[in-house]
Formats: structure tokens, C-alpha cells, sequence
């Protein structure tokens, strides 16, 4: 299926300074900001090293972008998932790991390289710095988040595809089972349009691109949006901001409280900051 894309729109960093987070909510796309040479995170050796004991959920499904079921977790160390071959390459089987790091502040900006709340000024905003890392293939099927948010690449990349925001376009799935923030189209890159016609004209407006290391993607609230990992190794922190213009987006807000709620109630992952250790 042949569609056109939206270049996704870039700028640089003084740009992003100059605009703040503030202006892009506002301008609601998309962009792709630069970091300076001077910015630059940690790589695989000084992630493992620094966070070697930090509690991580290890996220497990089958590896076939079309498979309904949910995925399964459970907790280990980070130095665990780095030991474990097995969580790079089983066949049939996709492995990530993420880690909300939000209340240990001093990893956080060790990680990506520069003080996040100087240049987010996220305070109380903030609801997840979270720490994902992935193997190739990995896929993130297509959904949307009720929050702003902030991608920083790393190592590795990971190619993206985003959509603008709608409900009854992209066939959500049942509510009911707690899956109202993601689309029965898993993968936006390939669509059976006589089965789906109604997102048709979204995917006109999709952007298709690849996060390399050392650019941030902004992706506003309420975006649809998948992404893939392209390399044997791929980190990224993403910041998740809470904002008011979810209350212009009702199906947004309404997915978001039965999520919370159905999350309790079910055990499910819920992206809770790790404690920090003593």
C-alpha cells in the first residue's frame, strides 16, 4: 500500500530553547529537534554500568505485529537483561525492558546528557523518565499516549510512524478489555483498506522517519503513533508531560480514567517510578 507521508518537521535546539515546550504543545505536530554536540547521553556500556542494579520490567509477546493478545511482564535487573542473550535474539519472541526513572533525577539527566527539568521544566508535570531498551524487530503497535511526549534516541534507531489524532478513524479496540488507546490497525504501514476505509485520510497525513542517536522527538498528546527498533541495540528515555489539552480531547481523557482504573484493578503495568536506591 502506497500512501504519501508528511515530511516530519525539524528544528534545531536553539530553535526548540527559543520555542519551548510550551510553543510546540501549542503548534500540536510532530518535530524532530537536533541535540548539540555537547548534548550526548550514555551508550549501552555506561547505561549497564551506572544502572546495573536498577529494577527493570522486561516486557515479553510473541513477535508477530498482528498478535491481539496483550504483552506479558515481570521484574528483573537491568545487568540481567544485558547478561541474557536470550533476551536479544529468541526467535518468535520480542523482549524490551523499561524503567521509569523519574524520581532519581541525577540518572536521569546522567543518561541523556543534560539537565531535563532546566530545559522541560516539567515539575509536577512529569509523569514518567522512562528508560526503554529493545532488541531489533522489537515492534510498538500502533496506539496514542494521554500525555506530551519526549523521545531521546540514545543508541540505536527506531523508525517511527505517527498519525494525527482521532477516535472512530482508526477502529479502536474494546474499551471494555482495556484496550481503548490502541487501534485494531496494528501497523500502520501496512493497512487493509477495504477493511479499515476510514483511516484512509489519516494515513495521508502520517509521517514516516527514523530517530537516530542524539535527536529528540516531540510527540504531541493524542498522536497515534508505532515505532520499530532497527538496531541490535537501541535505547531511548522518554519524558511523558502531563497537559490540559487533553480536555480537549474527550476520548483521550476517557481512555486515559478507564486505563487508570482498569490498570489497578487488573495488576497491569502502570509505568510507577522505581523506587530509588539507598
Amino acid at each position: 500500500m502506497a500512501v504519501p507521508d508528511v515530511p516530519v518537521a525539524r528544528m534545531t535546539f536553539d530553535e526548540f530553547l527559543a520555542a519551548g515546550p510550551g510553543g510546540l504543545f501549542k503548534a500540536d505536530v510532530p518535530v524532530v529537534i537536533a541535540l548539540p554536540d555537547s548534548v550526548r547521553g550514555l551508550g549501552r556500556d555506561g547505561v549497564a554500568q551506572r544502572l546495573a542494579d536498577l529494577s527493570v520490567t522486561l516486557f515479553s509477546e510473541p513477535g508477530d505485529k498482528n498478535h491481539p493478545g496483550r504483552w506479558e511482564t515481570r521484574d528483573i535487573r537491568l545487568r540481567e537483561f544485558f547478561a541474557d542473550e536470550r533476551h536479544l535474539n529468541t526467535p518468535g519472541t520480542w523482549h524490551r525492558v523499561v524503567s521509569n526513572i523519574r524520581n532519581s533525577p541525577a540518572d536521569v539527566n546522567a543518561v541523556i546528557g543534560f539537565d531535563a527539568e532546566k530545559f522541560f521544566g516539567f515539575g509536577s508535570a512529569l509523569y514518567a523518565a522512562n528508560l526503554w531498551i529493545s532488541h531489533r524487530g522489537v515492534f510498538t503497535k500502533n496506539h496514542f499516549d494521554e500525555f506530551e511526549n519526549f523521545n531521546i534516541a540514545l543508541e540505536g534507531r527506531k523508525r517511527f510512524i505517527l498519525a494525527p489524532p482521532g477516535s472512530r478513524a482508526y477502529y479502536p479496540r474494546s474499551v471494555l478489555r482495556g484496550f481503548g488507546d490502541k487501534s485494531q490497525v496494528f501497523d500502520l504501514d501496512n493497512v487493509d483498506l477495504a477493511r479499515f476505509p476510514r483511516i484512509a485520510p489519516k494515513l495521508e497525513q502520517r509521517r514516516d522517519f527514523v530517530l537516530e542517536p542524539g535527536h529528540m522527538l516531540y510527540l504531541p498528546l493524542g498522536w497515534w503513533h508505532q515505532a520499530e527498533s532497527l538496531e541490535d541495540m537501541n535505547i531511548n528515555v522518554n519524558f511523558w508531560l502531563k497537559s490540559k489539552k487533553i480536555l480537549r480531547r474527550p476520548h483521550v481523557l476517557g481512555v486515559a480514567l478507564y486505563t487508570y482504573a482498569y490498570r489497578r484493578v487488573k495488576g497491569v503495568y502502570s509505568y510507577q517510578p522505581t523506587e530509588v536506591n539507598a
